[in-house]
């Protein structure tokens, strides 16, 4: 290959690899937001956590109304009952298994509020909703999820870690939410070691939620982007006949990703803020 070929083939993979990156990172601040002393950034990740926010919350409030006007308390309509369909299966399979009927419904409403709140951005990040907002907005286009930010996997994470102290000092109380942490009958010499190991687990556990669902949203994106991206690099229409398919299966794939994903930090939580409320000595 001629040395000028080889520098614009070089070129040209670099380019790509900006785009790709461009396209699955959160990008530049598009506008910063002032509250008091607080100086916040919105960033397209941002916009797209208000939208799914917005749109879980009015889903929610919509089906609360559904039920309370139906005189038998059971939704009617194709919506309302693929939203009763996940949040009883959240319920049942999930919540009272893991936390318990007492206590299980106290927690129902969070914990279908993170399967429903993380699915809305998973789905979100595979539609072109970035590239259409882009024409009003200049720099909003790509093609990644908020889930994908580790920024926001962490914000969510915390709020499962903040939900497991409360879940425990509800059930046990403040002292004895802590003391469960240990179990009874531990020898007093490696009760020092054990209460290290212990405060270790509980911080891995909000880590772990962190990094499997921004690990798994970002690798699907970037897997997508490329097998699509080696037409542009080889510039061969025969390469585009078998990375089309390709691409179009990893996006049939990554939309059982988004709900599997959404489904498994559900789990996890529930499984967390259960071992809070059901602790064993």
């Amino acid at each position: 290959m001629p040395p000028a070929a080889s520098a614009e083939g070089a070129q040209g993979s670099g380019a790509l690899g900006e785009l790709i990156i461009h396209h699955v990172s959160n990008g530049p601040a598009i506008a910063t937001l002032h509250l008091g002393f607080m100086d916040l950034a919105v960033s397209k990740h941002v916009i797209i956590l208000w939208v799914s926010a917005a749109i879980t919350l009015a889903l929610f409030v919509w089906f609360a109304g559904r039920l309370r006007r139906d005189p038998d308390g059971l939704p009617r309509g194709r919506v309302a009952e693929i939203v009763d369909f996940f949040v009883e299966t959240i319920h049942r399979q999930l919540v009272v298994p893991h936390i318990g009927e007492e206590h299980g419904t106290a927690w129902t409403p969070l914990i279908a509020t993170f399967f429903f709140f993380i699915l809305l951005n998973n789905l979100l990040g595979l539609t072109p909703i970035y590239d259409i907002l882009g024409w009003l907005i200049p720099g909003f286009e790509g093609s990644s999820t908020p889930t994908g930010n580790f920024n926001v996997t962490a914000g969510l994470a915390i709020v499962t870690f903040s939900t497991i102290i409360l879940a425990g000092s509800i059930a046990h109380g403040v002292v004895g939410h802590w003391k469960n942490m240990v179990p009874a009958g531990v020898p007093v010499a490696v009760l020092p070691l054990l209460i290290v190991i212990e405060f270790i687990g509980m911080l891995v556990r909000p880590l772990a939620l962190t990094l499997r669902l921004a690990a798994n949203m970002t690798a699907g994106h970037i897997a997508i982007l490329a097998v699509f991206s080696i037409i542009f690099i080889f510039k061969s229409v025969l390469i585009g006949v078998l990375a089309v398919p390709l691409v179009i299966g990893l996006l049939l794939l990554e939309i059982i990703v988004c709900f599997v994903q959404a489904y498994v930090f559900t789990l996890l939580s529930t499984v967390f803020i259960g071992m809070a409320v059901k602790a064993h000595h």
